[in-house]
């Protein structure tokens, strides 16, 4: 059984109210962060390893260690739960069912950070979920751990739940700060940094809700102890959003030391794929992140067992390997058809460019625009190529992440299924009313000799 720190008490009834929560031994991080210097802290975060939880995977202590601290200007802790990737949805889980964790989280965090006002910025669509964080906002309040003068320490913190727009964009931690002030969320030219500008041009952390759920732990058992679960850099658990062609969908803590095979095939959890079909490809890391045929997915081109890590996962680098990402593991089967899913992909991003860079607002439409016509039987040859040389023009030239993330998986699906995308323009008719199936891409990689 995987080892369990943020989801240990997720089953217990009533869990997402103050009470039960702190009959659980709620809180006592937070008192214990509280008896500690701020620098202490950060070096309990440090130490711990711990990587965000949001995608890009930057050490969060180090990030923290980059605030800057300028006399008489306050500065700021926002929660980054505008999460809008496609294939995730951990961070939902963690705000219905675990409020109470993320706002120990919280407290710790902006204690440490030196916060007094910190805000949870969250997805517009989570209609439902601002409620139940200012709920428990209120009851963490009522019991003294919110507020003025915290447990008597003198540390004042106000923590403020803010609904976004309903923008992919915003979850670009700058363009988050825009929106947050009033203004459209676009992307913000870098440097400065919002360490040094952030919000209202203060010094400002963003991290991931499961990155500010993680320091409850951490805090907990010790920074060193923590490390000691997972492997190598890929410290701690982590949760995973697995959805798609399994058996049981679901959010997910491992400690990353399992198998990509053990993780799909498992009872404990995925439990295989849906109605006994062979396994195609998948997206491991949320959509953005490179698609890999099954061969790859389960082995590295050496021949040797993939692992849910963020090493394992990026072994072979974008030529055979993909990333952990946000986590959102999406499984596809032998009748998924990776030119539709592409077309889907190119689509979504399209929709959520914010049009600022002219890379990413006229390359995003033409990308969906050449896909669709391929998938109704109506591309040609030379439109694959033009795919590739479009999303390579796209990568590394936008202010933000969005253009690379639009780009990845359109040049992952021609790296790896490229043939699939060659039959629906040899075969339009066809191509209509049948998938490609699954062709070679659970077959064996060829063993690859090690230099002597």
């Amino acid at each position: 059984m995987s080892k369990k720190l943020l989801l240990k008490d997720a089953h217990i009834e009533g869990i997402r109210y103050f009470e039960t929560y702190r009959k659980q031994g709620g809180y006592t991080a937070a008192e214990k962060a509280l008896k500690m210097t701020t620098d202490e802290v950060l070096e309990e975060v440090k130490a711990s390893g711990l990587r965000g939880r949001g995608g890009a995977g930057f050490p969060t202590g180090m990030k923290w260690s980059f605030l800057a601290k300028p006399e008489g200007v306050p500065r700021h802790l926002v929660v980054n739960a505008d999460e809008s990737e496609p294939g995730t949805f951990k961070d939902r889980y963690l705000m219905e069912f675990l409020p109470h964790l993320l706002i120990e989280g919280m407290l710790i965090s902006s204690y440490c950070l030196g916060s007094n006002v910190s805000y949870i910025y969250i997805r517009g669509e989570y209609s439902w979920i601002p409620d139940i964080l200012e709920e428990a906002i209120e009851e963490a309040k009522a019991a003294g751990f919110l507020g003025k003068n915290i447990l008597g320490t003198g540390y004042d913190l106000e923590i403020y739940v803010q609904r976004g727009g309903g923008a992919y964009i915003c979850g670009e931690e700058t363009a988050l700060l825009e929106s947050l002030e009033g203004k459209r969320g676009n992307p913000r030219l870098k440097p400065p940094f919002p360490a040094v500008k952030g919000l209202w041009e203060r010094p400002t952390v963003v991290n991931n809700v499961e990155s500010i759920a993680a320091i409850v732990p951490i805090i907990d058992i010790t920074g060193a102890e923590y490390a000691k679960i997972g492997v190598g850099r890929s410290t701690g658990t982590k949760l995973i959003s697995a959805c798609g062609n399994i058996n049981k969908p679901g959010v997910y803590e491992i400690d990353m030391t399992i198998t990509v095979e053990e993780f799909i095939y498992s009872d404990e959890y995925c439990g295989g794929i849906k109605d006994g079909k062979r396994l195609k490809a998948c997206i491991p890391g949320g959509s953005s992140v490179p698609i890999v045929p099954a061969n790859l997915l389960l082995r590295t081109v050496n021949g040797e067992p993939r692992y849910m890590n963020y090493e394992s996962l990026a072994d072979g680098g974008f030529a055979t390997g993909t990333m952990m990402g946000s986590g959102g593991f999406i499984v596809l089967d032998e009748d998924q058809c990776i030119v539709d899913h592409t077309m889907t992909l190119a689509r979504f991003y399209h929709h959520e460019s914010c049009g600022q860079c002219t890379p990413c607002r006229e390359g995003t439409g033409w990308m969906h625009k050449i896909l669709k016509k391929i998938e109704k039987g109506e591309g040609k040859m030379e439109d694959i190529d033009l795919l590739w040389d479009i999303q390579r023009k796209i990568e590394g030239n936008t202010i933000c992440p969005l253009g690379d993330a639009a780009a990845w998986p359109v040049a992952a699906a021609i790296r790896h299924f490229r043939d699939e995308f060659e039959w629906h323009v040899k075969n339009p008719e066809l191509s209509q009313t049948q998938n490609y199936g699954l062709a070679h891409y659970a077959d064996p990689i060829p063993a690859v000799e090690k230099n002597a």
